[in-house]
C-alpha cells in the first residue's frame, strides 16, 4: 500500500474509532439514566425511551455540542421517591449539573457520586436525605454551588469543603447538622445559608463578612459567638461587661432613634409592598414562605410551583427556578409583561406574566393545551403555562435577534443595520404561514387576535415566526378606544373576545405595510399630530405618489419595485374597512410565495403588476403626518 493509500486509510480508521467512542459515550450515559429510571419510583412519568433521542428530546436532560456526552441532569419536582439507585447516575461521568429537588428523595448521600468529578453545581434541596455528608469533598475539585437544604442530613459539616476552591454558593439551612462550623475560608464563596440546625460552638472570624441570619436558629453560645465588628475595636475583642446608668440624653436619644427606626421600618414596608406587585427591575416579586420542615417539602408545595409542560419539550424547572432567574422586562403589551429570564443553568426563557385573565382555571387550562399543542415552524412554541389565583405564566423559547418590532424601529439612525428587503419578503411569507396553520386549528375555531410586528420573530431558517396565540378568549374585554391605539385592531372589533379570521387578516395587513414603509403603525409627528399607518397610505396612493410609501432603507436595493408594490397592493386588500372584502390567509400566502420565484429567476412580467403608480411627487414631497387626515 502507498503512503497515500496508507494515510487515508489510517484517518478513516481514526474517524471511525472517534465515532465509535461518541456512540459509546451517548450511549452509556443513555442505559445509566434508563437504569436510574427503572429502579427509583416516582409519580410523574417522563419521555424517556430507548427509541427516542436522549440529546433532543429527553426531559431534563441536556447534552454537550457535540452530543457525545450529558452534561446537565435537572430533574425537580417529579415525585422520586425512595433511594437512589447505586450505579445509575454515578455512571454520567461527564455530568456537570445535577438537580433532584423537590422530591422526596430518603437515604443517606449516595457514595458513589464521588464518581462525578466534573460537577459544577449539585442541588438536592427539599428532599428526605438523612446520615452525615461525605467526609472528603476533595473530590469535587470544580464545585461552585451546593445546595443541601431542607433535608435530614446530620453529624458535622466537612471541613473539607473549605478545599472547594471555586465554591460561590453553600445551603446547608434546615438540616440537622451538628458540631462547630468549620473555618470555611474561601475566597470565592458569596452566599452562605446555615440557618436552623444544631451547631454549637463559634462562627469563624472568617465568616464574619456574612449577615447574622445565615446562622441563625442554631446552638451558638454567646460567649463564643463572634460579636459583629465595631469601629475602632478589632473584630475578635470583647465587648466591657461594666455597667453604667444612663443619662437623661442618653435615654431621649434612644428614643428619638426609636422613633427614626420604627419610621424606617414602615418606610421599608411600604416599599416592601409595593415591589410585591412586580415592577420593571425583575419577573415576578418572591412570595413569603413559612419555614420548611427539615424533613422535605410537602406534596402541596410541590404542586403549587409545578409548571405544565408540553410533549416534547426538554426542558425540566418549575416557579422557583423562574423567580430566582435573572431577568429583565422585554415589553409590555396587550395583555401582559413579557420578561427574559436567565435560568441557574444558563437556559434562557421568555416568560409573559398575563394580566386581566377572566376566565377560570378549567378554561384557562383548555386554552391553553390547544395552543400548545400547536407544532409548525412559523408559530413559536407554547413551551410551558403555570395558572394559580395570583399568577398566570406562559413561557417561550427566546429569539436572540429580537421582535420584528425591535428590528424595525430600533436604533435608527448611525451605527443602524437596516433590515434587507429580502428579510422582510421572509418576515412576511413566514408570519403568514404561521397565522394560517393557526386558522386551522381547533376546528377552525382559534383566533390569533393579537397580531403585531412585536409578537413576531425570526425562526433559525430566517421566516416569521408568530408568538402570544389564542389569549383574547382569556382576557377582560378593552375599550375601543384602547384596542386602536396602536393600530392594529380591525375597525369591527369592539370587544378583544370577538376576534376572527377576518380581523386577523387586517392584523397582518398592517404589519405588512410596516415592514413596507418602516413606520410605526400609530406615529406621533414633531408637531404631535397621531397618524394612523393605513390613513396615511391610503391618502398618499390616492394621490399617485405610491413611491413616498416605503422605507427609505429599501431605496437601495435594486430591482425589488415590484416586488414592494405587489405587496403594497395586498396589505392594502388586506386592511380594507369591510371585513368581508379582505383575502383570506391562505389567499395571503399564496400571493405573498408568488411575490418571489425563489432560486427560479421567473419574473412575471411587468403587464401582469399592480395597477399603482410609481411617480414620485412633485417639488413638495410629503413626509408622514403632514398632510391632514381624517383621525
Amino acid at each position: 500500500m502507498s503512503k497515500k493509500g496508507l494515510f487515508i486509510f489510517s484517518a478513516i480508521f481514526l474517524v471511525g474509532t472517534l465515532q465509535s467512542q461518541v456512540t459509546a459515550g451517548i450511549e452509556e450515559d443513555k442505559q445509566a439514566l434508563l437504569d436510574f429510571l427503572h429502579n427509583i419510583p416516582h409519580s410523574h412519568p417522563l419521555n424517556w425511551t430507548k427509541d427516542s433521542s436522549v440529546c433532543k428530546n429527553w426531559t431534563g436532560v441536556t447534552c454537550n455540542k457535540d452530543q457525545s456526552r450529558v452534561v446537565n441532569l435537572r430533574l425537580p419536582g417529579l415525585g422520586f421517591h425512595g433511594l437512589i439507585p447505586p450505579n445509575t447516575l454515578s455512571r454520567l461521568s461527564a455530568l456537570e449539573i445535577l438537580s433532584l429537588r423537590s422530591n422526596s428523595i430518603s437515604g443517606p448521600f449516595p457514595s458513589d457520586f464521588s464518581e462525578l468529578v466534573n460537577l459544577t453545581s449539585l442541588y438536592l434541596q427539599f428532599n428526605k436525605f438523612s446520615g452525615p455528608l461525605p467526609s472528603d469533598f476533595s473530590v469535587w475539585k470544580k464545585l461552585s454551588v451546593i445546595d443541601l437544604s431542607n433535608n435530614g442530613f446530620n453529624g458535622t459539616i466537612p471541613s473539607s469543603i473549605s478545599n472547594l476552591t471555586h465554591l460561590t454558593a453553600l445551603n446547608l439551612a434546615n438540616n440537622l447538622f451538628s458540631g462547630n462550623v468549620p473555618d470555611l475560608n474561601i475566597s470565592s464563596l458569596q452566599e452562605l445559608n446555615l440557618a436552623n440546625n444544631y451547631l454549637t460552638g463559634s462562627v469563624p472570624q472568617s465568616l464574619n463578612k456574612f449577615p447574622s441570619w445565615v446562622f441563625s436558629g442554631n446552638n451558638f453560645s454567646s460567649e463564643n459567638a463572634m460579636p459583629p465588628a465595631l469601629p475602632g475595636r478589632p473584630p475578635n475583642a470583647q465587648p466591657s461587661r461594666k455597667t453604667r446608668k444612663l443619662s437623661e440624653p442618653a435615654i431621649l436619644s434612644i428614643a428619638i432613634g426609636g422613633c427614626v427606626l420604627a419610621f424606617a421600618l414602615v418606610a421599608l414596608l411600604m416599599i416592601f409592598c409595593y415591589l410585591n406587585k412586580g415592577d420593571e427591575s425583575g419577573f415576578v416579586a418572591k412570595p413569603h414562605k413559612k419555614e420548611s420542615s427539615k424533613k422535605g417539602a410537602s406534596e402541596s408545595q410541590d404542586k403549587s410551583n409545578r409548571l405544565s409542560f408540553f410533549e416534547g419539550c426538554s426542558f425540566a424547572f418549575d416557579l422557583e427556578d423562574l423567580l430566582r432567574a435573572s431577568a429583565e422586562v422585554l415589553g409590555k403589551g396587550t395583555f401582559g409583561t413579557t420578561y427574559k429570564a436567565a435560568l441557574e443553568d444558563a437556559t434562557t426563557m421568555v416568560v409573559k406574566r398575563l394580566k386581566e385573565v377572566t376566565v377560570g382555571k378549567r378554561e384557562f387550562e383548555q386554552q391553553m393545551e390547544i395552543v400548545g399543542g400547536i407544532k409548525h415552524e412559523n408559530v413559536a412554541a407554547l413551551r410551558a403555562y403555570y395558572y394559580s389565583k395570583d399568577e398566570k405564566l406562559m413561557v417561550y423559547d427566546f429569539y436572540d435577534q429580537g421582535s420584528v418590532s425591535a428590528m424595525l424601529h430600533g436604533k435608527r439612525g448611525e451605527g443602524r443595520t437596516p433590515i434587507d428587503w429580502e428579510t422582510r419578503l421572509r418576515i412576511a411569507i413566514g408570519a403568514s404561514r404561521g397565522i394560517a396553520h393557526i386558522h386551522t386549528q381547533n376546528d377552525g375555531k382559534l383566533i390569533h387576535g393579537n397580531i403585531r410586528a412585536s409578537n413576531v420573530f425570526l425562526n433559525s431558517k430566517g421566516y416569521g415566526c408568530i408568538s402570544d396565540i389564542g389569549l383574547v378568549t382569556l382576557m377582560s374585554p378593552m375599550p375601543p378606544p384602547a384596542m386602536r391605539a396602536a393600530g392594529y385592531r380591525a375597525p369591527e372589533v369592539n370587544d378583544t373576545r370577538k376576534a376572527s379570521h377576518a380581523s386577523d387578516v387586517y392584523s397582518f395587513g398592517v404589519l405588512l405595510l410596516e415592514l413596507l414603509t418602516g413606520k410605526s403603525p400609530v406615529h406621533a409627528t414633531g408637531t404631535e399630530q397621531v397618524v394612523h399607518l393605513v390613513r396615511w397610505v391610503n391618502s398618499v396612493v390616492r394621490e399617485e405618489w405610491t413611491a413616498e410609501v416605503f422605507d427609505v432603507e429599501l431605496l437601495k436595493y435594486p430591482n425589488i419595485e415590484e416586488e414592494m408594490v405587489e405587496m403594497l397592493q395586498l396589505g392594502m386588500e388586506c386592511v380594507a374597512r369591510m371585513p368581508e372584502q379582505r383575502p383570506n390567509i391562505l389567499d395571503v400566502v399564496k400571493r405573498l410565495e408568488e411575490v418571489r420565484q425563489v432560486n427560479t429567476g421567473n419574473r412575471p412580467s411587468s403587464d401582469s403588476k399592480s395597477e399603482l403608480s410609481l411617480s414620485t411627487p412633485k417639488s413638495d414631497t410629503k413626509e408622514m403626518g403632514t398632510s391632514s387626515l381624517p383621525q
